[in-house]
């Protein structure tokens, strides 16, 4: 399986594209200047303390304050209290945690009002980002992730993934990360690490716990609340996890984010940094690769994946709701079992792809197609954990029962991808009520008048629906090329088929919008 990766960068947003065999099956976006990623780590103030749930209330700078949870606090909290303090305090000469003697871990079932009181300062980590009208999700227990292990700060616990089956490959990571890491500090080993040699992994390592040690000397110049470690950006945490061997090729549509991620490809695998390439079309990087068809085709109520079939896709405030229709999809010869076990397999191909590419979190109920052999409904069961072996946030699947309905949980850490395909006409604006198309190109021409006339543009691109694209474009002596020489002036009309029929934008010889 290839994979490739499409980053579009804009002003306000990056746009992050996993394709699959050409297949998009994720899509993650960044807003520019965003906060409150998971994995930040935050020096916050509790502001207020709930007894009855056993939590707090704390600023981090957000605007509704994120929740801190007793159970989220770690057994080690009373160590990281103490390390705030020493790195706060004016006259601290500690450089490492290495250095901090242990306290004793907190009662697994103690009291938050025990430990914590208002107005105090702690440390935090972002584990959930802010979703609707809630904060943040905060955590005590500190992780700094790298590409071969998670470091984890006042814990002496060294852990192995159990997606690394070989049992003579576990010890030898755990000996080899035991007789490396410092006092005071936990490992987990994550998959990637597998058959990596010491000297690479003692490098990450080294680096991870430099990246720690940081907060000494940032806790002694900020005050709460204010953002102490950030996570890595958006695109290079999702390369960082989501990385292979088998990647054909990262696109980028920017300099200097194209050049953020080759350094960075070039820290984990050198021989894979010319993967990394810059894109230079005049087409938007989405539309030429393809994508901004498959965001149409893909999201919304209605998704049809195969000979006809299709799902209904339902929101509700509790859980997300997935109908499986056979359509008019039939066959000759073909009974109502085996038809409803045919289509209920490939939907839950098509259903594994939507919750990673949606991002879809919680409870996920899916009414298959109904089937009376329990036979049948193992095998749809089976596939549906085949499918979403690959889906790297963590869930759960439960058999189908006798009506046929799964039951789906997903973590969820940050809010649901949402892509608007239903579109509001450009012309008349939802109105229903639009400009006679015979004048269409009269007003073309008037607003190329104004451009070079009264806004002394030398250049000018007309991005439309490859429909009035082609009938701008047409003949030998075509419209355009009649507006060229009649203004002297270079005319080109490029097609967008993201755009509606009659929807066109102008754009100067920098590729800015000419906006009127």
């Amino acid at each position: 399986m290839s994979s490739d990766l499409i980053v579009d960068v804009s002003p306000s947003e990056v746009v992050i594209a996993l394709l699959e065999d050409k297949r998009l099956v994720e899509l993650n976006r960044e807003m520019t200047g965003a906060k409150f990623a998971v994995g930040d780590i935050y020096l916050g103030r509790v502001k207020k303390i709930m007894p009855s749930l056993n939590a707090a209330f704390i600023d981090v700078g957000y605007e509704k304050d994120a929740f801190l949870h007793y159970l989220d606090m770690g057994p080690q909290f009373s160590t990281l209290n103490k390390f705030v303090k020493i790195a706060t305090s004016k006259n601290n000469r500690i450089t490492s945690i290495s250095r901090i003697q242990s306290e004793p871990d907190i009662d697994k079932e103690g009291k938050i009002s025990d430990i914590l009181k208002v107005g105090q300062n702690l440390l935090v980590q972002v584990a959930k980002e802010p979703i609707s009208t809630k904060g943040p999700r905060l955590t005590s227990e500190l992780s700094v992730a790298g590409r071969n292990m998670v470091l984890m700060p006042f814990s002496e616990k060294v852990s192995i993934s159990q997606k690394i089956e070989s049992a003579e490959e576990k010890n030898r990571l755990k000996k080899l990360i035991q007789s490396i890491k410092p006092k005071r500090f936990g490992v987990i080993v994550r998959t990637a690490a597998e058959g990596k040699r010491v000297a690479e992994l003692d490098q990450e390592l080294k680096r991870l716990v430099g990246k720690f040690d940081t907060i000494f000397q940032k806790l002694g110049r900020v005050n709460a609340p204010a953002l102490v470690v950030g996570e890595l950006g958006r695109t290079t945490a999702l390369l960082r996890d989501i990385y292979h061997p088998d990647f054909n090729s990262i696109i980028v549509n920017d300099a200097t984010v194209c050049e953020e991620i080759s350094e960075y490809i070039g820290s984990i695998a050198p021989e894979k940094k010319k993967i990394v390439k810059l894109y230079k079309g005049n087409q938007t990087i989405f539309e030429y690769y393809g994508i901004d068809k498959q965001l149409k085709a893909t999201f919304g109520k209605t998704v049809s994946f195969k000979n006809g079939a299709y799902l209904i896709v339902e929101h509700t405030e509790a859980f997300h709701v997935i109908d499986v229709n056979s359509g008019n999809r039939s066959k000759a010869g073909i009974d109502q079992e085996t038809n409803a076990l045919e289509v209920n397999l490939a939907a839950a191909e098509e259903i594994a792809r939507q919750l990673r590419l949606r991002d879809m979190g919680g409870i996920i109920v899916v009414d298959f197609i109904d089937m009376h052999l329990a036979e049948n409904r193992h095998k749809v069961y089976e596939r549906m954990k085949e499918s979403m072996a690959v889906d790297r946030t963590k869930h759960n699947i439960l058999p189908l029962s006798k009506f046929c309905l799964l039951q789906i949980t997903r973590q969820r850490v940050r809010p649901e991808e949402h892509v608007e395909t239903a579109e509001v006409c450009p012309v008349c604006k939802g109105t229903g009520a639009v400009t006679p198309t015979i004048l269409l190109v009269d007003e073309l021409e008037g607003k190329i008048n104004f451009i070079f006339k009264e806004m002394n543009k030398s250049k000018v691109s007309i991005k439309a629906h490859p429909y009035l694209a082609a009938y701008l474009n047409k003949g030998l002596w075509s419209i355009a090329r009649k507006w060229s020489f009649k203004f002297m002036k270079s005319i080109q009309v490029q097609e967008m088929s993201s755009y509606s029929l009659t929807e066109y934008h102008f754009f100067d010889e920098n590729q800015e919008e000419i906006v009127f």
